[in-house]
């Protein structure tokens, strides 16, 4: 259910709708919805929307709604043999009767046509798309793309724009300790040792964020006793026979920690950055400032750095605030950023790109990207997302590396590339075979064996695929 708090605080991670890696402070008179999770606190809540009225079954709805749009794709191939085989059929017919109605040879008619039938005979044709699909697809496979069908590599070579988005996807979905500031005549360890060492009795995701981190950085932490957490600020404890204060500034005003502005302004640049800044205070003062955040992926200014090689145009979609995207587009280098946006958004946005005549490809790994994952021209999910995204999507990236995007897309375009090879020879060798089977030029034996070796070219163009690399 969907429910507005009547009592309590807490903080509510709602990175399922929104994307937001941080969770948000609720307090009486704030929404919930239904399926996101209480990082901390109690809240009392009443019920304002229940079964297909809460903001998750409108989610399923607009996958539902995506999925009856989207128009099948029709197999070239089937174009092509819908219109040659009747041809053929008549031209076998109009070679017997020409030869029996002008040269008065019912024999060297029948031979004729049956030599037009075979010359004509569309195995090379009909094996020309499936092999190249199937050579393909493996190919994806063993590279960790895994394509859900033929009409997929079709959709795939036309994509000319790439929707990304942020959390999960461009980055790696946790928050990293990024940044220790100490005060004057601070160590820098100790800071982090003290926070860390308090933040252990902590399950919000900055202050897991904060104990691994410093783990990392030290090794062990010493023990903390007189744990206490304060909603929405920060938490506060024992460490080493002091009082220590871990939060928000508010929370060091109120314990009379005095402040210093050489922090402040630290944590207003690490915010600016869109991180999030936590001051640490002890015996009357504040002496450090620690910012966390959600981290990019290593390999993510690579891989868009390789689309727009491509001369793909590259787009990031986010329910984050507009700062925190902005902070992530500068280090990966796109320059086209949507922020703040809700599932149904995602939806409309991609319709609108779509209206643009762009062919958009959409790469997302939450179930909030579940709607417009369906909505693009082609939907790529991470392998390490949400079974709701892999399901509703095209291709399945299933290393999670964003590598495999242009992989995905290049391979796509190669295989359609070797299909327009194998219809192009198929098509021309019977083409150019079938005036001389119409005047007796060719005996059927002969003609058997070349419908037998044009099959084997087309499998054996199909089979160049297995060499496709990487970039």
């Amino acid at each position: 259910m969907d429910a507005e708090v009547v009592d309590g605080s807490s903080a509510v991670d709602e990175s399922m709708l929104t994307g937001e890696s941080v969770p948000v402070d609720k307090g009486p008179g704030d929404g919930v919805a239904g399926a996101t999770l209480n990082a901390q606190g109690v809240l009392a809540v009443r019920a304002t929307a229940v079964g297909s009225d809460t903001a998750l079954a409108q989610i399923v709805r607009l996958v539902e709604e995506a999925q009856g749009t989207k128009a099948p794709v029709q197999r070239l191939a089937d174009r092509i043999s819908g219109v040659f085989v009747p041809l053929v059929l008549a031209l076998a017919i109009l070679t017997f009767v020409g030869w029996w109605a002008l040269a008065g040879d019912a024999t060297g008619g029948l031979v004729a046509a049956v030599t037009v039938l075979i010359i004509a005979c569309p195995c090379a044709l009909g094996l020309a798309t499936p092999t190249a699909i199937m050579v393909g697809t493996g190919r994806g496979a063993a590279m960790g793309v895994l394509i859900k069908g033929g009409e997929v590599l079709e959709r795939s070579k036309r994509v000319d724009t790439v929707v990304f988005d942020k959390t999960g996807t461009l980055t790696k979905g946790s928050m990293t300790l990024t940044d220790v500031v100490a005060a004057a005549d601070e160590d820098e360890d100790d800071v982090v040792r003290r926070a860390a060492a308090i933040e252990a009795g902590s399950e919000h995701p900055v202050g897991r964020a904060v104990v691994d981190g410093g783990r990392e950085r030290l090794g062990s932490l010493p023990p903390a006793q007189d744990f206490a957490a304060v909603t929405g600020h920060g938490v506060r404890g024992t460490v080493s026979g002091a009082v220590v204060h871990v939060g928000r500034a508010k929370l060091l005003q109120e314990a009379g920690l005095m402040g210093c502005t050489e922090l402040d302004e630290h944590a207003a640049r690490l915010e600016g950055e869109g991180k999030t800044a936590i001051f640490v205070g002890w015996e009357g003062r504040a002496r450090g400032v620690l910012a966390v955040a959600d981290t990019l992926k290593d390999e993510a200014p690579a891989a868009v750095d390789e689309l727009r090689a491509m001369g793909i145009d590259v787009v990031m979609i986010t329910g984050d605030n507009r700062r925190t995207a902005a902070s992530i587009a500068e280090q990966v280098g796109i320059d086209r950023v949507l922020a703040e946006v809700l599932p149904a958004d995602k939806v409309q946005e991609v319709r609108r790109l779509q209206d643009d005549g762009r062919v958009v490809a959409m790469v997302g790994d939450g179930i909030n990207d579940a709607p417009a994952l369906v909505q693009a021209d082609l939907g790529i999910a991470i392998g390490s997302g949400t079974d709701v995204a892999i399901e509703s999507s095209d291709i399945t990236l299933l290393s999670g590396d964003l590598g495999g995007v242009a992989t995905a897309i290049r391979l796509s375009r190669r295989t359609f590339r070797t299909i327009l090879q194998n219809l192009g020879w198929a098509f021309g060798y019977n083409l150019a075979a079938l005036p001389l089977a119409v005047v007796g030029a060719l005996n059927p034996i002969i003609a058997g064996a070349a419908m037998a070796f044009s099959s084997v070219s087309v499998v054996s163009n199909s089979l160049r695929l297995y060499r496709f690399r990487r970039a």
